[in-house]
């Protein structure tokens, strides 16, 4: 909490200053502070924040201009409760793009019920359902992390090929929960796998024994667990381990967590499962600029969120205005082909070559290439547990 208030202090202090000269342009960061992932979203935000100080401190935004972050909490799982904080952010502080937001029910209904209808657009580093590819979005949403229909493909071929040929499956019982379960299975009985039992569980919950009790004796070699590290998906590994019904999980990208691990400890060993993730040039470039900033950039998501707010801001800068209709009609153009690659670290060079006319292909921390309905084709860590800590196997 300290380090969300200090970056949301330093954010208001710079843009403070730009205000009195007019020269501050707005953007709303909209995550799930409080709720089942907020161990997480902290890094997000400030992996977002230091692309736009880094924008910022070039000067040459829009002759100048300065990017004031305006943080909101969209508690990953209350869709009233995030679509008014994002109607705040909307008509009363007056953003022109939101960077967010992150788990796949909210950020559907922000975009539905206020986002698309004001023209705001929106870029989620962490929004994964499938059901988002095909929003009526009038060409204002976009993610930076990859669908669930291509991480169910990749963890199914995680599990099977340990040799697991029989799982059971249970997932958070909202849309990014089922969404992924539903590709996972069919990818895994595509395989050859079977699935013992498929049951969804409710977060919150502070007793999990009929849940692990169900599956148990369902059966299955492997628990595969598609939920949250923060909330009823640690809760359901905690009371597997204690009664002795799983030895073995596997695991989506919403359990990815170091609170996982201190949670678990030892019995967590093992362990396996898949994170969007990146290697390469641009993913050492970004680690190299979160560690001169103190940002803690080796955690889930904030690869993306770090491009999520670079695309906006450039963006902006690509046409030639600090307003939403600008941020809408130029996000595409600056994340792909043709024009010179930009990785992080870098964006002060982008915002010059836009300035003078030329084009950007904007590479980022995740070799950016939005496909399709605006959505990243993405890589994914494949992991194992081992000594306490998640250690990389293979990027698929």
């Amino acid at each position: 909490m300290k380090r969300i208030l200090l970056a949301t202090a330093a954010a208001t202090t710079l843009a403070g200053a730009a205000l009195a000269d007019g020269h501050a342009v707005k953007v709303g960061v909209i995550l799930g502070f409080t709720g089942p992932i907020e161990s997480l979203t902290p890094q997000m935000a400030d992996s977002a924040e230091m692309a736009f100080k880094e924008i910022s401190d070039s000067g040459l935004l829009l002759d100048g201009k300065v990017i004031e972050t305006v943080r909101a909490d969209s508690t990953c799982v209350d869709a009233a409760a995030a679509s008014a904080a994002a109607e705040r952010l909307i008509t009363s502080e007056g953003v022109v793009a939101i960077m967010g937001a992150d788990c796949s029910g909210v950020t559907t209904a922000i975009a539905n019920n206020v986002a698309i209808p004001n023209g705001v657009v929106m870029v989620s580093p962490s929004a994964t359902s499938p059901a988002l590819s095909t929003i009526e979005d009038n060409d204002l949403f976009f993610r930076t992390a990859p669908s669930d229909a291509r991480q169910g493909d990749v963890l199914a071929n995680i599990v099977m090929d340990q040799g697991i040929e029989t799982v059971a499956v249970t997932y958070t019982n909202n849309d990014y929960g089922k969404g992924l379960s539903d590709s996972f299975i069919a990818a895994y009985e595509e395989l050859g796998g079977n699935v013992a039992i498929n049951a969804p569980h409710e977060d919150g919950k502070g007793d999990y024994s009929a849940e692990v009790g169900a599956l148990a004796a369902a059966g299955g070699d492997i628990l595969v667990v598609l939920g949250y590290a923060d909330q009823g998906g640690v809760g359901i590994i905690r009371t597997a381990v204690d009664t002795g019904a799983f030895e073995t999980f596997a695991l989506g990208d919403g359990m990815y967590s170091d609170s996982l691990i201190e949670a678990i400890g030892p019995d967590l060993e093992g362990t396996i499962g898949s994170v969007p993730w990146s290697e390469g040039e641009g993913a050492d470039a970004f680690m190299s600029a979160a560690e001169a900033a103190g940002v803690n950039g080796d955690s889930s998501f904030t690869r993306e969120s770090y491009d999520a707010a670079a695309l906006i801001a450039l963006a902006m800068q690509k046409g030639g205005a600090a307003d939403r209709a600008s941020v809408a009609a130029n996000l595409l153009a600056v994340a792909n082909a043709p024009g010179e690659p930009i990785l992080p670290g870098e964006l002060g060079k982008a915002l010059q070559i836009l300035k003078d006319g030329g084009d950007v292909d904007y590479v980022g921390a995740t070799n950016v290439e939005l496909i399709g309905p605006g959505e990243a084709a993405g890589t994914y860590r494949e992991y194992i547990v081992k000594d306490g800590a998640y250690e990389t196997v293979k990027f698929r």
